[in-house]
């Protein structure tokens, strides 16, 4: 089981990695917080932190190329939320102030994610007495995430085994079959968890 593709570099031993996990967290926080207040044209302000972005993935000795990768794959989220600005008058700011909000944020989180084990943000959030549903409900999500990811390889690889088409709209078809009996697994396994929980007294 792939069980580190989140936070694959958490446990690297550098200047950021050595801070503590609050600290961290509450930097993490601040500046996307700060970043969600500013005015949109506030450029400066942008580029400025954007910068010291930078430097702090330069201290924390991350993959530039695993950085890259991972803002790539969640960007769309943030472009998909700043194109539905273009459709309000003075549009082209608004979805350039959105997308620089957003990319700040989203960046800040991903060298969050991968300086701190995942176990450490938990362990602070309970120390600041966060309701114990909440931090619950993250770790069970954070532990059988990584089940349903395997799940999914397994289901693809026995699909590839059986599948002698090579044309793309079947491949997109076989994948809607995919989605959905993992949808129907996760149900069911989510369902076996909670019952075996109840069971051992958990409330």
């Amino acid at each position: 089981m792939k069980h580190d593709f989140l936070d694959r570099y958490s446990r690297r031993d550098s200047l950021i990695h050595r801070q503590s996990a609050g600290l961290k967290l509450t930097g993490a926080l601040v500046v996307v917080l700060v970043t969600v207040i500013m005015p949109r044209t506030a450029w400066t302000f942008f580029g400025v932190t954007g910068l010291i972005l930078v430097g702090l993935a330069g201290l924390s000795r991350l993959p530039a190329l695993f950085l890259l990768r991972r803002m790539l794959t969640l960007e769309p989220v943030v472009l998909g939320v700043a194109i539905l600005s273009l459709l309000q008058p003075g549009g082209g700011v608004i979805f350039a102030g959105i997308l620089a909000k957003g990319t700040l944020c989203l960046f800040t989180m991903i060298l969050l994610a991968n300086t701190t084990p995942f176990a450490a943000l938990l362990a602070v959030l309970r120390r600041l007495r966060c309701p114990a549903i909440l931090v619950t409900t993250l770790a069970l999500m954070y532990r059988y995430l990584f089940v349903l990811v395997e799940e999914t390889e397994r289901m693809n690889r026995a699909r590839r085994s059986r599948t002698f088409r090579r044309q793309r709209w079947w491949e997109w078809k076989t994948l809607a079959g995919v989605i959905g009996q993992l949808f129907v697994r996760s149900t069911e396994r989510a369902e076996r968890i909670y019952s075996a929980m109840c069971a051992r007294g958990w409330k």
